[in-house]
Formats: C-alpha cells, sequence, structure tokens
C-alpha cells in the first residue's frame, strides 16, 4: 500500500494564502464557492499528486544547470598562471 504521508510540506502562511487562492479561482473562474475543507482537501491531493514531481523536475532543472556550469569550470574562471615577470612586460 502507498503511504499517504506528505514528505513535501507548506509553512502554514503559505497554506492559508494558497487556500485563498483556490477559494478566490473557484468563485472568480468557476462561479461557485469552496468551503475551507473542500480547499484543504483540493490542495492535499494537489500537493500528494503534483508535489514530489514538480520538485523532482526542479532538482533535475537545477542539477543540469550546475553539469553545464562545472562542465566549463576552467573556461569560466581559468585564471592565468603567468608572473609579471614571464609576460615581458
Amino acid at each position: 500500500m502507498a503511504n499517504d504521508t506528505m514528505r513535501i510540506q507548506l509553512s502554514e502562511e503559505r497554506r492559508e494564502r494558497v487556500l485563498g487562492s483556490i477559494a478566490r479561482f473557484f468563485d472568480d473562474k468557476l462561479d461557485r464557492e469552496i468551503s475551507v475543507f473542500q480547499a484543504e482537501q483540493l490542495l492535499d491531493f494537489m500537493v500528494l499528486e503534483l508535489g514530489a514531481p514538480v520538485y523532482n523536475q526542479a532538482i533535475r532543472d537545477a542539477h543540469g544547470f550546475l553539469q553545464e556550469k562545472l562542465s566549463d569550470l576552467e573556461g569560466e574562471f581559468y585564471e592565468p598562471e603567468d608572473s609579471y615577470d614571464r609576460q615581458g612586460s
């Protein structure tokens, strides 16, 4: 059986903001009011279903970005080692 415990957690402040956004979305776009309980259930479902895939994609994106930067580390940050005396100036 799948573990229904959510490892991805929202801060209480963020959770309250998102719940307000959900309620406004339903009212504005769907012309329907939903209860706080319904908004909480929808938010919990979306975090459970989308949280891990979105989080994992962000990790993959960050990894790719860092790999790209690290692959050309020398080209990006190389400093010539010739001293002033050896440059002939």
